[in-house]
């Protein structure tokens, strides 16, 4: 039987492999991170238990759940240690009101981190300077997770990130170390596009 260890060396491979067949605006956004001198066991092995991570999955799944019955797509989940990040925008109150009871009630979740806020389309629309569509939040917040990829130092299978429609970065997870916790942060903030950075990451050796 095959350890851990050895699976999760297959799995990187395979998505350096993955890499290599890319188109070549891809290749070249990945190039340092490749080169970047991480460790495998960094990117491979989140310093977790199974059972730990089967809790926060749960909790999402129950979450997105939430999300499909409400038909709402600006709203985004990030968990780490049962510790729940939610951002979002709600331009209907009752809407806002329903999901926000339906999420605060779902069971295992140590700590909720509501960042979901109601904005009327009108205040929506006088201050639209401010916010960005939801779709450029997500893909922010892709940029902002292969940035940390790239971190020397930064072990980013134990890091979340979320960003919202005011263009804020969440940080969630855990930091080895307080070094690498300003290097996570560092990071993050250096990201074009990306206004503020809210950390909820906390220091655990």
């Amino acid at each position: 039987m095959m350890k851990r260890g050895a699976y999760s060396l297959i799995f990187v491979f395979g998505l350096f492999a993955s890499v290599s067949i890319s188109s070549a605006p891809a290749t070249a956004q990945l190039s340092d991170i490749l080169l970047a001198p991480k460790t495998l066991i960094d990117r491979a092995i989140e310093a977790r238990s199974a059972k730990d991570i089967a809790i926060d999955n749960r909790i999402v799944v129950d979450v997105n759940a939430i999300m499909v019955e409400f038909e709402t797509l600006k709203a985004s989940t990030e968990i780490y240690e049962q510790r729940l990040l939610v951002t979002g925008i709600f331009d209907d109150e009752e809407l806002f009101n329903d999901f926000s009871a339906k999420v605060m009630a779902v069971e295992g979740v140590k700590e909720l981190l509501w960042h979901v806020t109601f904005v009327s389309a009108e205040d929506q629309e006088a201050r639209k300077e401010e916010l960005i569509d939801w779709p450029d939040a997500l893909v922010l917040n892709t940029k902002v997770g292969v940035d940390l990829i790239g971190t020397r130092g930064v072990a980013d299978v134990n890091f979340r990130t979320a960003i919202d429609s005011f263009s804020t970065a969440y940080l969630l997870g855990r930091a080895r170390s307080q070094n690498e916790l300003d290097k996570a942060l560092a990071t993050v903030q250096d990201r074009e596009g990306v206004a503020k950075v809210v950390n909820y990451a906390v220091v655990r050796p």
